[in-house]
């Protein structure tokens, strides 16, 4: 394990406070590693060996080598920018009782006891009206600005019996007293460097604030915000980076809006990815059919975290497939087809774990407990393709504070380096091997 990696992690996660801020931290270290940046709305004249990204909506990005010849297919890691948190509302600011509280919505399925009596700040993106042109911009608000205080014990003597979570009651951040009326806004425009008045629109989130740790008796695990998927999407792009030029053309596929379903203009389940391959096809000369073609030799690793056994609910995890920290990637398996894990992508990507020689661990629910859902089917839709989903093994899924393994960042970067340098091969006797 190399803890170097998982610093990089770290610092990654501390700058990730939403999914724009995210995607703009993917952008830098798209540019320092020699790659170009690409509008959608531009002509693309894509040369031949070299790296390119575009960007949609500021919170998804797509990052791909051009192939210095005829492509065999395309190898995609797909991953998500977003995590659950909470989105602030138009006119947020509810004044009662003596106090300004803001008022959000859960953007996501999130746990809602961890978000309580912690410093939270808020992040996201602003639309500046300046003239007659507005331009968006990235805000973060770098200090501990809010606190959702919990009900004092004594006035609800059952709530270690259990609480229900009223997000509209429960869950509203104290922003300041009563004289803080009217500062909400302000707040965000000095962050921001802008006049209040110019502020024409705003995509804002809360985020817990702290830097993630290291922790353990040797060190074994990270705690942090935003590990589901931000660890993987981190892994991913180390993986593109220093991918080595193969037969297929590498794509790094980052989305957002996993959490709420994907059914965005920026989301796994849009054009967002075809849109590309399209363009990248024509740019290297492929007509249709050769396009067609490729795909049906391509290959799609849907990365998205996995839950770890958890060390006082044995009995939540299935008797047989129970991943743990550290133990390797997990390939997750369901059949109603939530995963799209099936025998031939299993084989394909335990063939890439053995060839780095890391390990590969199984996640399946409980056959009496539905599980979650992620991307890879859904971008299936658009861009049919031989596809794994996998993750890695991580605990308290869904928090603002979430745990998972050191060792398993580095697999994943180990693993994604060989499968952007790899081709997948399709034999006429329906045999298949990873090149």
């Amino acid at each position: 394990m190399s803890e170097n990696i998982n610093e990089q992690l770290l610092d990654f996660l501390q700058g990730s406070v939403s999914s724009f801020h995210a995607v703009d931290q993917v952008r830098s270290l798209l540019l320092k590693g020699g790659c170009r940046e690409i509008s959608e709305g531009d002509s693309w004249k894509l040369e031949p060996g070299r790296s390119y990204f575009t960007i949609r909506n500021g919170s998804s990005i797509i990052a791909f080598r051009m192939p210095e010849s005829a492509a065999a297919g395309f190898m995609i890691g797909a991953s998500h920018s977003d995590s659950p948190t909470f989105k602030i509302k138009e006119n947020p600011e509810i004044c009662a009782n003596g106090y300004v509280r803001l008022n959000v919505e859960k953007y996501g399925g999130m746990l809602c006891a961890p978000w309580l009596d912690r410093p939270l700040s808020v992040a996201g993106r602003i639309v500046v009206h300046q003239g007659s042109r507005f331009f968006t911009k990235l805000v973060n608000v770098d200090r501990d600005l809010l606190v959702i205080p919990n009900l004092a014990i004594h006035m609800n003597r059952e709530v270690n019996d259990g609480k229900a979570y009223n997000a509209q009651v429960d869950m509203l951040p104290v922003l300041g007293g009563e004289e803080a009326k009217g500062t909400f806004l302000p707040i965000i425009a000095e962050a921001a460097g802008v006049s209040p008045d110019e502020i024409a629109g705003h995509d804002l989130y809360l985020y817990a604030r702290g830097r993630g740790t290291i922790w353990g008796a040797r060190q074994e695990f990270l705690s942090a915000g935003r590990l589901d998927d931000l660890q993987c999407g981190f892994a991913d792009l180390q993986g593109f980076l220093k991918a080595a030029p193969g037969a297929s053309i590498p794509v790094l596929a980052i989305f957002d809006n996993e959490e709420v379903g994907s059914r965005t203009r920026q989301g796994a389940d849009s054009t967002f990815l075809s849109d590309v391959l399209q363009r990248i096809a024509a740019a290297a000369g492929m007509g249709e059919d050769a396009l067609r073609a490729a795909l049906a030799s391509s290959f799609m690793v849907s990365a998205d975290n996995a839950h770890a056994l958890h060390p006082a609910f044995a009995d939540k995890a299935d008797p047989v497939n129970r991943p743990q920290m550290n133990r390797g990637i997990v390939l997750k398996f369901n059949a109603a087809q939530k995963y799209t894990t099936d025998a031939i992508s299993a084989a394909v990507f335990r063939d890439l774990c053995r060839q780095e020689q890391v390990p590969c661990q199984v996640f399946t629910n409980r056959s009496d407990m539905a599980g979650g859902s992620t991307l890879g089917n859904l971008a299936n839709a658009h861009v049919s393709m031989c596809t794994a989903d996998i993750g890695l093994a991580q605990l308290a899924m869904h928090s603002c504070y979430e745990t998972a393994g050191t060792a398993d960042t580095e697999y994943l970067a180990q693993v994604m380096q060989r499968f952007f340098s790899s081709s997948l091969v399709l034999g006429r006797d329906g045999s298949f091997s990873l090149l």
